[in-house]
């Protein structure tokens, strides 16, 4: 394997999110399911974006909050997406850019408007989140960047990629590129109901295809078929080299052939907006992996990382996230 110019590279639904204050009363005045997250089409979104308060509009997607995230960390993260030539897919370009990203996809010209996610976070943190897929959705082999998943060491994608047929075939292309050039493939399995719509053809990625796979409690349940995490755990184990599972306020599982690792989750003072910690989790896993941690430290990483982003409002690191590294070589305080 040749050297790497790039730790990770991310592959997703390039999403502009528009996060904003809400209360009760105007979830329940339009309708919307607290804490759900709903497709909606571009007249949807037009209107809702016209109820929402003064909130922040920047890059999001799940992919690309992890490169964002690993860039803060100290890491050389890329990521690819589809975005139209309008005035999200500027905002989306810009943001991303300046958080140190490397984003060399081109704009669309013509097709739908770039994808936007429209969020209400409730005092109780709860995210109930609106999504307009848009030219996000258009994604596909002409759209992939080879060279750049050759000089990754590790390509991370996300699974909601997996909906469109011709984003399948650029995820497909995605993993034969990176093992082309002996690289590593992580997948994140996104949600439960992106895993019930695909569960055999994610079973079989995850056993022939991904190195490294993340999952929260629900998803890896989902994709198994049963009732209880640790029968899930016993069927993950061994079909992929690395299963990084999150449970919330339990923290994490690492299993890795026989070996297993379980890692309390970071003391946070009080959950704000829970938006993003999957992602941060996950970057900083990625980020441990590929400095050569063990795995007990980049579970300690991913999880330092998820309790800075959902102490504060939004999915970006309040400040940077570079000194979480030093802290992650010593144990978790409860």
């Amino acid at each position: 394997m040749t050297e790497s110019a790039i730790d990770v590279v991310g592959i997703g639904n390039a999403i502009v999110d528009v996060i904003a204050d809400a209360d009760d009363a105007l979830l329940i005045r339009l309708g919307l399911d607290k804490g759900a997250m709903r497709l909606i089409d571009e007249p949807t979104a037009e209107s809702l974006y016209g109820e929402m308060g003064p909130g922040l509009e920047c890059s999001g997607g799940s992919a690309a909050n992890s490169m964002v995230a690993l860039a803060s960390l100290g890491g050389r993260s890329a990521y690819i997406g589809k975005v139209k030539d309008d005035a999200l897919g500027r905002i989306f370009a810009h943001d991303i850019r300046a958080s140190g990203v490397t984003f060399d996809s081109r704009f669309a010209s013509d097709g739908a408007a770039t994808a936007r996610c429209l969020i209400l976070v409730t005092p109780d943190a709860q995210r109930t989140m609106n999504t307009f897929l848009g030219a996000s959705t258009d994604f596909g082999p002409a759209d992939l960047e080879p060279a750049l998943v050759g000089k990754a060491q590790i390509t991370y994608l996300e699974g909601y990629l997996w909906d469109k047929p011709a984003a399948k075939e650029a995820f497909r292309q995605a993993l034969g590129h990176a093992h082309k050039h002996g690289r590593k493939v992580a997948l994140s399995l996104s949600d439960s109901f992106c895993v019930d719509r695909h569960r055999a053809e994610f079973l079989a990625l995850v056993e022939r295809d991904v190195d490294i796979l993340f999952a929260n409690e629900a998803e890896i349940r989902a994709l198994y078929q049963v009732d209880e995490f640790d029968k899930a755990l016993q069927k993950v184990r061994g079909h992929c080299e690395i299963a990084a599972l999150t449970r919330s306020e339990k923290g994490s599982v690492v299993v890795s052939g026989d070996e297993i690792h379980v890692v309390d989750a970071a003391p946070v003072a009080r959950v704000v907006d829970s938006t993003g910690a999957g992602d941060f989790y996950a970057a900083g896993f990625l980020y441990g992996v590929t400095h050569g941690f063990d795995l007990a430290r980049c579970a300690r990483l991913g999880a330092l990382a998820a309790a800075e982003v959902i102490g504060h409002f939004g999915a970006r690191p309040a400040s940077p996230l570079r000194p979480l590294v030093e802290a992650s070589a010593r144990p978790l305080k409860r």
